[in-house]
């Protein structure tokens, strides 16, 4: 139901919920954690007016804080693992591109199940744009979702591949630093206290030597630090990554790792906190490599890769490597990333699929999906994509058109689809040794 006033939102939370000077005290969790939350985020989404969503944010955000939910950096822990002090699991970062609150609230489930406090919400720079999730919104459906299934204590949320526009950047540099700005400090309101910084597009292999290769990547990765620095709220060190080998290209190499990591030190004001992890390239590409017939090739994972620069990585305090692309793996991949001491795992295109591909998603639904996709993105098919093909790499942009409708599928619909996650959830959680993380996070995030 759309609330069109503020007087609608406290209506609704009658009973629930009571203002208690500048914060909120909740008076019957069971009732808020049933329809009230429901409505509440639906709102903090969906409501015509803008009143309305900035007052259900607001009011989600210190529900949240009164229950011990906050937003929270994954820095201390990440620091804590560059020391050797923590180790034996992969965390893993999902990436939510449409059915954002059932999906976050499978998660937690899994999550709360398997005692697991070092997992990652996220969404990239371009899913911001084609999913029509800002990132206010998008932390607004994490903390709702922790709220609907009782998760207490850090969330950690954070602005996937934050990524330089090679061209643009070439075109005005200036003009595209000011553009990712813009986008960190609205993320930093947002409360996204985690912000993968990708400058790994306009690293240079025309140089003659490494570091004058890595040179544009650490320059501006020290730059954008240091006003993420500059911006992070008293007492929040935010985890910052960077990025040295752009997914779908070469496999990184220890030299490049250490040109760019010398080259950021020297870069970075001193006194400055660094970054806390890196992403490298070592195979794989964003969403897998479409076959003619619409299926996944299967991906050949340079794991020794992994290991060599996860060992480097911690030379410099750093946490170890992050594997973007991984979704798609074959499910007997994952435990490998643990084995080879990967620090972080990206996930995306598989959890999208699953949705997409669920029997409880409407076949009508996902014909008008296609559809769309025909009619509005057509221009970006190659000459040689099949219709499976095309369609299976723009089927991402859908999540944006269709938000409200994917949002209300009926409840049987929604519970189906979130129980397919759940489960797959569950199996990446004990695939990257991910179990029983919850102490970690309590002892080395403040």
């Amino acid at each position: 139901m759309e609330w069109k006033t503020i007087g609608e939102i406290f209506d609704a939370l009658k009973g629930a919920v009571r203002e208690k000077g500048s914060a909120v005290e909740v008076l019957d969790e069971k009732k808020l954690r049933g329809e009230a939350i429901d409505s509440l985020i639906y709102n903090a989404v969906f409501s015509s007016s803008k009143e309305v969503v900035s007052e259900s944010r607001r009011l989600i955000k210190a529900i949240a804080a009164s229950l011990g939910t906050r937003s929270a950096s994954i820095h201390n822990l990440y620091e804590a693992m560059g020391r050797g002090e923590v180790k034996g699991f992969t965390v893993p970062a999902v990436n939510i591109r449409g059915l954002t609150y059932d999906t976050a609230r499978a998660f937690f489930r899994s999550a709360l199940r398997n005692k697991s406090g070092a997992f990652i919400f996220e969404i990239a720079k371009s899913e911001i744009g084609y999913t029509g999730q800002r990132p206010a919104e998008y932390t607004a459906c994490c903390l709702a979702a922790a709220i609907k299934e009782g998760h207490r204590g850090p969330v950690f949320i954070q602005g996937d591949h934050f990524q330089v526009n090679a061209k643009k950047f070439a075109e005005d540099r200036a003009a595209e630093i000011a553009d990712l700005k813009k986008l960190i400090k609205e993320a930093l309101e947002a409360e996204f206290y985690n912000i993968d910084i990708d400058s790994s597009t306009v690293v240079d292999l025309t140089k003659p030597s490494v570091i004058e290769q890595q040179r544009p990547n650490f320059e501006t990765t020290a730059l954008l630090t240091e006003y993420i620095r500059q911006n992070e709220p008293s007492g929040v060190t935010v985890s910052v990554g960077g990025e040295i080998g752009e997914v779908g290209g070469k496999n990184s190499t220890e030299e490049e790792l250490r040109a760019f990591m010398e080259g950021f030190a020297s870069a970075l004001p001193r006194g400055r906190k660094g970054i806390s992890k890196i992403s490298i390239q070592t195979g794989t590409s964003h969403g897998g490599v479409v076959l003619p017939d619409g299926t996944i090739a299967k991906v050949k994972v340079d794991f020794d890769t992994i290991e060599r620069l996860s060992k480097v990585a911690r030379e410099y305090g750093m946490a170890g490597v992050v594997q973007h692309g991984a979704s798609t793996l074959p499910d007997d991949a994952f435990h490998m990333f643990v084995t080879r001491e990967a620090a972080e795992v990206h996930l995306a295109t598989g959890f999208q699929n699953m949705v997409y591909d669920s029997p409880a998603f409407p076949a009508d639904l996902k014909a008008d999906i296609n559809r769309h996709l025909v009619e509005k993105h057509s221009d970006e098919r190659k000459p040689a994509d099949t219709e499976e093909q095309f369609l299976y790499k723009t089927r991402k942009k859908g999540f944006g058109p269709f938000k409200e409708r994917i949002w209300t599928l009926d409840a049987d619909r929604r519970a189906k689809i979130g129980s397919e996650l759940e489960a797959r959830f569950d199996l990446y959680f004990e695939q990257l040794n991910a179990k029983d993380t919850m102490r970690h996070v309590k002892k080395f995030v403040v």
